[in-house]
């Protein structure tokens, strides 16, 4: 049962610095929307009561919560186990990988992704920042992960940054349209929205939409049929302003801008994306 306002914390006391309320950004939709990335298992359980809340009056229908590290991964199924529209990924984010995925480490993921509650490998790929780990390391492990993503026929949720041109190059190479999945957090070009496309891939746009006008030229192009949305949700107390905090509840506002790109109307998108990422994951979720 929802309460009549949702949980804010300490909201109310900035709410009257701000030009706007929580109410008069909710945006919301007939048709239930998938959030298809997130990392709510980092929010501690008062903070994601609120945040659940938020969601739900949005009418986000279910959201997808990514593993990143091995606690990360259990935490993420101790949530979808615990949640009736939370279900969980696994896998090992790039930036986060501290040595080779050894064997052991591996069964343990396959493991935990043979649970119930797992609909995709999530996430995994290629980060190439200064400070990322070695190039080589990182290949190994996305080839392990997306065997694995294959051997239980799951989904793969694609992390790529500063990396394009190897991330393609493996997933072709292991064979990952195989399984499918999505492009998270895209911020690419035509071509590569293309290649990725041409494996077997959904592009997955969240709130750079908003603001990034090459995106969106791209994104007016693509066929609405081969995006799916999200909005990659983490802790961000850096943001003094709640309302600015990336949660569930703005994936509407990521629809409302891909309809206006598309020329479409909200229904149109929400309708779309959602059983576009239900097909991504082979029956696995029905929503109520």
């Amino acid at each position: 049962m929802l309460s009549k306002q949702p949980v804010w914390g300490s909201f109310d006391r900035l709410q009257s610095r701000n030009t706007m309320t929580f109410e008069e950004e909710l945006k919301t939709t007939r048709h239930p929307l998938i959030d298809g990335h997130t990392h709510v298992d980092q929010y501690s359980p008062d903070e994601l009561e609120g945040l659940l809340e938020r969601a739900r009056l949005a009418n986000v229908g279910l959201i997808i919560a990514a593993g990143t590290t091995v606690s990360s991964c259990e935490n993420t199924l101790a949530l979808a186990e615990s949640h009736s529209f939370i279900k969980a990924g696994i896998g090992l984010h790039p930036a986060d990988l501290t040595g080779p995925l050894d064997d052991a480490t591996a069964e343990h993921l396959h493991d935990l992704a043979t649970h119930a509650e797992v609909v995709e490998w999530s996430e995994c790929g290629l980060d190439y920042m200064p400070h990322s780990p070695d190039k080589a390391v990182q290949q190994d492990a996305l080839r392990i992960q997306i065997r694995m993503a294959r051997d239980l026929g799951l989904p793969l949720v694609i992390h790529s940054r500063e990396a394009d041109p190897d991330t393609v190059r493996i997933l072709n190479e292991e064979h990952a349209g195989d399984v499918g999945g999505a492009w998270h957090y895209f911020g690419g070009s035509m071509e590569l929205a293309k290649q990725a496309m041409d494996i077997g891939f959904y592009v997955s746009l969240a709130k750079p939409l908003l603001r990034e006008e090459p995106l969106q030229a791209v994104a007016a192009q693509l066929p609405l049929d081969r995006l799916v949305i999200e909005t990659d949700s983490y802790p961000q107390p850096f943001k003094k302003n709640p309302l600015r905090r990336t949660e569930p509840w703005h994936l509407p506002q990521v629809a409302e801008k891909l309809a206006e790109l598309q020329g479409v109307d909200i229904e149109t998108v929400a309708e779309v994306t959602t059983a576009n990422y239900l097909r991504m994951l082979g029956g696995r979720v029905e929503l109520g």
